[in-house]
Parts: structure tokens; C-alpha cells; sequence
């Protein structure tokens, strides 16, 4: 299982909440089961309304990080993320600051999600 905390000025205190390892809801799928007032719209990964700062609280390397194709060009277009960013998420499974809540998949890792 992962702790994932949610942080955010629009909540009156942080929210962790578990998510099941292995299991390929969204963080916003994670996030619309709780409650959790994120922005969306498309849901779809083209209107980067959903994007968000993620860290990875916990010491194991993250696996597989996967950014989607929608994911790299909403967020670069935006000026969320670098290209080196997105070359060290795919050689060395580093992962970039910014995510969109409709694309990432919440692994094993813990994670802290800023918006």
C-alpha cells in the first residue's frame, strides 16, 4: 500500500488516504474517491487543468515513473517540467515535480500531492 497526503490551501488540514499497491486508478480516481477537491475537466490529459506537484516521501526508488505522451507535452508547454526532466524520468526512472492528477498512476511509493 501507498500513503498518499494530500496538501493544499483549500483544505483545512492535510488528508492521507491509502491506495492499493498494484492497482491502476489515477491519483484523480484516488483523489474524486476521497473527496479531495482537485481541479479537472477533460480527465483525458489534454487541458492540464488536474496538474500538481507530487514528491516521493518514501526511501524505495520509484518505479516505473511512465510519463504519457499528453503528460510531457501539457506540462513543457506549460513550463512545469524540462526536457532533461522528462529524459531522466524515462532512462533513470527519476521523477519530474509536476504530474497530471488524470495520468499518474499511483504506485508503491509515498507520496505527498501539492495543488
Amino acid at each position: 500500500m501507498a500513503n498518499v497526503t494530500f496538501s493544499s490551501p483549500r483544505m483545512k488540514k492535510d488528508l492521507t488516504v491509502y491506495a492499493v499497491a498494484g492497482d491502476t486508478r489515477t491519483l484523480l480516481a484516488v483523489a474524486k474517491a476521497n473527496n479531495i477537491p482537485l481541479d479537472f475537466e477533460c480527465e483525458n490529459g489534454e487541458c492540464g487543468s488536474c496538474q500538481l506537484k507530487v514528491t516521493v516521501l518514501s526511501d524505495k526508488t520509484p518505479i516505473g515513473v511512465a510519463l504519457t505522451e499528453k503528460e510531457k507535452t501539457v506540462l513543457r508547454f506549460a513550463g512545469k517540467i524540462t526536457q532533461q526532466q522528462i529524459e531522466d524520468a524515462e532512462t533513470k526512472d527519476l521523477p519530474p515535480p509536476w504530474r497530471l492528477a488524470c495520468q499518474f498512476v499511483v504506485r508503491s511509493e509515498d507520496i505527498l500531492v501539492e495543488f
